[in-house]
């Protein structure tokens, strides 16, 4: 019987050796990636806009870039980089209540853009500028099927910088099993809500080095890159060919 217990745990043993090291996510592909610092604006491919809930005041909200930085995050600002820069939102409201508003990327052309994560997010870390109202913070994401997740950021009621760093659970669809449709998840923006007894008339809050941790290589299997393959049936496929055909009848009517 002892004979018998120990060839069967030298087989499991031999087993679990056996197994492809593939199936393993590396831990070292394991990187933090910036989606904005907020330095270099001119050189982004959106800006950032901000609106608003019913009652706010006529002219607000307003979002805008200034020079400045945390201190924790002077150390690793070098001679010779951009001028370190933040961005500003103000708003106000006519009166108290359930007042938000929402700081969002847009393109060029004024258009809501959320840019794409790569990878596997596990966490989401920013610095914010809290004024010490009693307003709360959320940050939006939208998930690889189009839900829009709300993840809570805590209470404004401090005064100064503060890094946050959220965790992106694990019940948040990040990649979509089919091909078509969308493959990841996304940034959408971030929403602040008033306490419906705060003071409402003058609210400023800062944002800067907006970035995320991430495991770039847990969605990459091999023969990834066939996924996006195009068999010629789509549209963009369809008017490429047919460009290319019309290319190669007048190339040959020239000669």
């Amino acid at each position: 019987m002892k004979k018998g217990v120990v060839i069967l745990s030298s087989l499991v043993i031999g087993l679990a050796f056996c197994v492809p090291a593939v199936a393993q996510p590396s831990s070292r592909a394991v990187e933090t990636i910036v989606i904005d610092n907020f330095d270099t604006p001119d050189e982004m491919d959106w800006t950032w806009d901000v609106q608003a809930s019913r009652f706010v005041t006529e002219g607000y909200p307003i979002a805008k870039n200034f020079e400045g930085m945390p201190n924790s995050l002077r150390a690793y600002h070098k001679d010779g980089d951009p001028t370190a820069q933040v961005l500003g939102v103000k708003v106000a409201f006519d009166r108290k209540g359930d007042n938000w508003f929402e700081v969002f990327p847009v393109d060029g052309d004024g258009n809501k853009y959320e840019p794409d994560f790569i990878g596997t997010v596990t966490q989401i870390d920013f610095w914010v500028w809290g004024a010490n109202y009693n307003y709360r913070l959320e940050v939006l994401i939208r998930d690889a099927e189009g839900r829009v997740h709300t993840l809570k950021a805590g209470n404004l009621s401090f005064q100064g910088w503060r890094n946050v760093v959220l965790n992106v659970p694990g019940y948040i669809n990040q990649h979509s099993r089919l091909r078509s449709g969308r493959t990841n998840l996304t940034f959408v923006g971030f929403r602040i809500r008033s306490d419906a007894n705060e003071a409402v008339d003058d609210f400023v809050i800062y944002f800067d080095q907006l970035k995320y941790t991430t495991n770039t290589l847990t969605n990459v299997y091999d023969g990834y890159e066939l996924k996006a393959s195009d068999f010629g049936d789509s549209e963009e496929g369809s008017s490429s060919n047919s460009s290319s055909s019309n290319s190669g009848a007048n190339a040959s009517a020239e000669k």
